[in-house]
Order: structure tokens, then sequence, then C-alpha cells
């Protein structure tokens, strides 16, 4: 009996490894194809809420992800000009309850770690590294992914998790991003140069005009994350650099003193000059899908990237069982179950760093938004975007 070709992932970060455990889990191999040399991943820490918990849980390495994230009191919200408090959420136990997951802060290598392992341990899973799927020729039976040295690679589909510069996106959408002019900066500083007085067990924000400060423990407590966001006053070009320590010093000014201390900190930033895309109503297209920042990159105020992917990765398996993996059917089945969530995540985090960068009079709207609000108020409020779980995340035809 010869072996059914692999399903073919392109893209060996989160989105990607999730999709190959989903799939493994509706019984398929799977072929990993990464650009870089290695498999691995860059950038610093995340913020994970009881959604992403569901969807670890479902792909099979929640203990993993656990058992290598920081489980934060609350998340809280300081106005970075006078100090003054604008919002605390409790995420302890009522928020467990209400939510059936906790809140946490993780190191993005963390997250790809636990599924990488949970990848490796299926033996279901061939990774190719230095291997970029560049365009894709498909008919009746499956798929062929052409990478960059012209070598096919054949599969019964194909998912694009290849991130926010997407080649299968190109190929099918072919749309311009739009560059936000936002700039982040983000480094990882040891518990030991991290102000006392800021040793917060909290996913902690500090908003400020045209900018925001942000900062939690990862692992363990052993390190902190920090996170600046300024508006550029530079024409900016999507991606990552080294971030100059003299450049972020120059956007914080009138900051107080209690949160400037985030910026002094770091010996070496890296910078991600931001964007997104306008949400589309179709990634699916034949045996061809995209997942993750392939099928709606968004900006990251709302700290749902990461999470996104792996709800789409979960969805995407659960179509699949659906459809009794009818590859057509359930790519149709999972766009048409996360086209309206995912685009009200990348149309929400726009209207959040707006609130998060108010100035003049509506900082002082976005100070009196929350007053007074209770916790289930908050939680309720909510609702929308941590109550996805795997038995809800279908839509019913």
């Amino acid at each position: 009996m010869t072996q059914a070709p692999p399903v073919i992932v392109a893209g060996g970060g989160i989105g990607g490894l999730a999709a190959a455990l989903a799939l493994v889990r509706q019984g398929f191999s799977v072929k990993v194809l990464e650009q870089s040399p290695q498999i691995g991943e860059i950038g610093a820490g995340i913020q994970l809420g009881p959604n992403a918990f569901h969807a670890f849980d479902a792909l099979g390495v929640g203990e993993k992800a656990r058992s290598r994230a920081v489980f934060t009191d609350e998340m809280v919200m300081h106005d970075a000009l006078d100090e003054s408090l604008v919002g605390r959420i409790e995420t302890g136990a009522a928020f467990r309850q209400r939510f059936g997951n906790p809140y946490a802060v993780i190191h993005r290598v963390d997250v790809h770690l636990s599924l990488l392992e949970g990848a490796q341990e299926t033996g279901q899973v061939e990774f190719l590294t230095s291997t970029r799927a560049e365009r894709v020729q498909q008919d009746d039976a499956g798929v062929s992914v052409i990478d960059q040295n012209g070598v096919s690679h054949h599969g019964l589909a194909v998912i694009g998790a290849d991130g926010v510069k997407s080649a299968l996106r190109q190929q099918y959408v072919n749309d311009p991003p739009r560059v936000t002019g936002h700039v982040v900066y983000r480094a990882v500083i040891d518990k030991s140069d991290f102000p006392a007085d800021l040793q917060w067990n909290a996913a902690s924000i500090w908003v400020g005009p045209n900018c925001h400060l942000v900062h939690y423990p990862l692992r363990g407590g052993e390190q902190y994350n920090v996170v600046v966001t300024f508006h550029s006053r530079e024409q900016e070009e999507w991606g990552v650099t080294d971030g100059s320590r003299e450049e972020v010093q120059s956007y914080f000014q009138g900051i107080c003193p209690k949160a400037r201390q985030l910026i002094d900190l770091p010996k070496q930033w890296r910078r991600w000059a931001t964007a997104d895309r306008e949400p589309i109503g179709q990634w699916s297209f034949g045996r061809a899908t995209l997942l993750g920042d392939a099928a709606h990159p968004t900006t990251q105020y709302l700290a749902q990237g990461a999470c996104m992917a792996l709800e789409d990765a979960v969805t995407l398996g659960e179509a699949l069982r659906e459809c009794r993996n009818d590859f057509v059917q359930a790519f149709d089945l999972y766009q048409r179950s996360r086209v309206a969530r995912t685009a009200r995540i990348v149309l929400s985090a726009r209207e959040m760093g707006r609130i998060y960068h108010a100035k003049g009079v509506e900082r002082l709207v976005r100070n009196d938004l929350w007053k007074g609000r209770t916790q289930e108020r908050f939680y309720d409020a909510m609702e929308w975007l941590y109550g996805w779980n795997v038995g809800n995340c279908l839509v019913k035809n």
C-alpha cells in the first residue's frame, strides 16, 4: 500500500506548526517548508488569552505551553503622562472560571518550542529548511508547491502559513500591505536590571500621546519583556531591523519618570515597522488556503496575532473532521468560520491603537471610559474575544 502524499504547510512559525499538529490529528502526514536555515522563532514576549490555551489543549500541547508561561494576576493600564490608573482587569480565579482558562505571558520562543516538540513527537511531520514556497499549482487530485530553487513539492493540499509577506497570498490575492507608520521596539531585560517598582505580575501598559509602553514578566519572572510603540516621523517601510537607542529616546518626551525608566533600560532593541492589511472575504482557493498572518495580518494592539493563528489551526482541523477530510469543502468551511472574527480583530486592534495613543480631549475621554466598571462588566465586554473554544469554532451551515 503506497503512503498518501503529505499536506504541505508553507511556513514553520507558530501558525505553521499549529496547522501541522491539527493536520496530524486528522490523520495526515505533513511537510513543512521553512525559508529560514533552521526551524525557530525570533521576537520577545507575547500575551496569551484563554482562547490560546483552549487552542493549545485542542492541539495536545496545553501542558507544555502552561509549563513555560507566567500566569498574571491582572491587566493594568496607566496614563503615561500623570501615572493615573485608567483601568484594571483582574485575571485570577474569577477570570479563569468565566473563560475556562487563564491569562498568561510567555516568550514567543517558548510557544514555538511547545508546538515544535508536539509536532516532532508525532513522527508525522517532515521539516525542510532553507525552503521558501513561491507558487502553487493545483488540480483535482492535489497540489504542487514550487520553491525558490524550482523544486516541486507534491501534496494533497497546501496551507499558506508563510507570514505577513506571504508568497501564497501574493499569488492568490495580491493586495498591498497597509503600513501604519507605528514603530514597535522590543527588548527582553533580566530581572536584576529591571526596576523594582515595576516588577508587577501583570500585563502592564502605559498609554501616552502617539505612544505607549508595555511590560510584563517572562520565564518565571527571571526576565521582563519591554515593548514601546510610537508614531514615526519618517516614511516607514514594513520590516524588522536593529533599533537605535537614540531614536527611541527621542520619542518619549513628557512621559512620567516611572514609565520613562522602561526606555532607558535596554542595551539593544529590535525595531518593527508595523503593517496590517484590509480584511478580505476569501482566503481559500480550491486546495490552497491561508492561515495566521498570511490570512489576516493585524497590528499588535489586542495582543492577539499568535492567538488567532492558533485558533485558525484548530478551526481548520475541526473543519476537516466535519467535512470528512474533503479539502475543498473543509477549506471553505474554515474560511467562513474565521473571516468575520479575524476581521473584527484587525479592525478592533486599529481602534485600540487610537485609544492607547489618544491626546488632548480624546485622552480625557479615554481616561474616563472604564471608571467604576465592575470586573463582571469587563468580562462581559471580553466575551466575544476570550469565549472562543473548540466547541464553538465552526459556523453552522
